[in-house]
């Protein structure tokens, strides 16, 4: 077959959002803010001339889905007629020429509905590439030439932080120790346990939940946190302590429940268990109340990320030491190209990326490699959340407190079940 008819055989020819919704079983999910959460993925579903399909999604919980497949089916118009490689090979413009359109900019910009339409576009995108070059995505990734990597990046509005030079020199400055980072290919990622910890379990479900998670390996836990009742806030960090013992990790999700004040309090009443971080201690847009709180909580470190849009505003809380933990989401931001600028950044200012699991772990797993054995992040661990694992093709599989790593090509978020009539 000649090179032509190749490339036009993995020409994007159909896009078709999915608006797919999940179940949960009573509590699972809940936190302070988000009581009663349905997870929905907004999809994105590509197909090519020759038949090939790839996925992409972004994470809601719930009514709100619709609106983002709704705005995936209007900015992923660009991507009909284009040929993978050549629309890889370009990605960071595409990725810009998108988010800037002159419409729906104005409903953002660079945040909410259009922002995680676009991510998952762009998970989609990744996940067409790694299927055609037939390698999973972490794979791809590391095979990219510095070079071809920063073309993928929208790197505008960080000329000040992140210039293209400084990222290329960045890439290139770990090149040569990678081979010293490979073994964790074989050990696996290690993982923390989100699951035991939801904010409407009752205490003993969360004790039997920590014992099973510790049965299969686990040894870093996290609880949300936030009650109306702040003794039950410390009555059940207690008890999680008690339970995990004096050498297990553990952190507290406030979910951006708390105001300066009482995050203050709270914080200075919990730092006596030791967490790791609090996370999402108050509102996520105050840059101010975050510096405040970090320089009062320490050596207690703040974890921030899951609602922070994009890398702009994560630009401004690695500037301002307002966070510590940088947990970014390829599925909140504006997919994995995003997800790797802000991994740049963080890396340039030597914060490590624990990322938020909106994608339950399916295509973090693959970026957490990534981050290791291409830009030389330490290994620190990957939220589990196992909630929708029987609904992916290729579930993550983690064994003994483990992500293993992926072998299937793609980024991992193949679903079942998609409707078959318009897939």
């Amino acid at each position: 077959m000649s090179i032509r008819l190749q490339k036009e055989s993995t020409v994007i020819t159909r896009v078709v959002a999915f608006d797919m919704r999940y179940s949960l079983p009573p509590g699972a999910g809940s936190d302070a803010v988000h009581t009663d959460p349905e997870y929905s993925l907004a999809v994105t579903h590509l197909r090519t001339g020759n038949g090939m399909s790839a996925t992409g999604f972004a994470l809601t919980l719930g009514p709100g889905n619709r609106l983002v497949c709704d705005a995936i089916e209007i900015l992923a118009k660009p991507l009909l007629g284009r040929e993978i490689e050549e629309l890889m090979a370009e990605f960071g413009e595409v990725s810009r020429q998108i988010s800037n359109d002159s419409a729906m900019r104005w409903l953002g910009p660079h945040k909410g509905v259009v922002h995680l339409a676009l991510a998952s576009i762009t998970n989609a995108c990744f996940d067409l590439w790694a299927k055609t070059r037939g390698v999973p995505l972490w794979k791809l990734l590391l095979d990219l030439q510095p070079e071809e990597l920063v073309a993928l990046l929208d790197l505008s509005y960080l000329e000040d932080a992140l210039s293209v030079g400084d990222a290329i020199d960045l890439i290139r400055s770990q090149w040569s120790s990678r081979a010293e980072r490979l073994p964790i290919l074989e050990k696996g990622y290690p993982g923390y346990d989100t699951s035991v910890g939801w904010m409407a379990y009752e205490d003993e479900k969360v004790r039997e939940l920590t014992r099973r998670a510790m049965d299969k390996g686990f040894s870093a836990f996290k609880l949300k946190v936030g009650s109306s009742d702040r003794n039950r806030d410390l009555r059940r960090a207690q008890m999680l302590r008690e339970c995990a013992g004096d050498s297990a990790t553990i952190m507290f999700d406030a979910n951006q429940q708390w105001d300066l004040p009482t995050a203050m309090q709270m914080c200075r009443s919990l730092a006596r268990l030791c967490p790791l971080w609090f996370e999402e201690p108050t509102h996520p847009d105050d840059l101010a109340a975050h510096i405040e709180l970090a320089s009062v909580i320490a050596p207690v470190k703040i974890a921030a990320g899951e609602h922070i849009p994009n890398r702009v505003l994560f630009k401004n809380f690695l500037r301002a030491g307002a966070m510590h933990f940088v947990q970014a989401d390829a599925t909140r931001l504006a997919g994995i190209s995003e997800f790797l600028t802000v991994s740049l950044l963080a890396r340039k200012s030597e914060l490590p990326v624990v990322p938020h699991v909106g994608d339950m772990g399916q295509v973090h797993q693959h970026l957490v490699l990534f981050n290791r054995i291409g830009l030389g992040h330490e290994v620190q661990f990957l939220e589990y959340i196992p909630h929708l694992r029987s609904h992916f093709v290729y579930p993550a599989d983690v064994e003994g407190g483990v992500y293993k790593t992926p072998q299937e090509p793609g980024v991992s978020s193949d679903l079942l079940n998609l409707p078959a009539s318009h897939v």
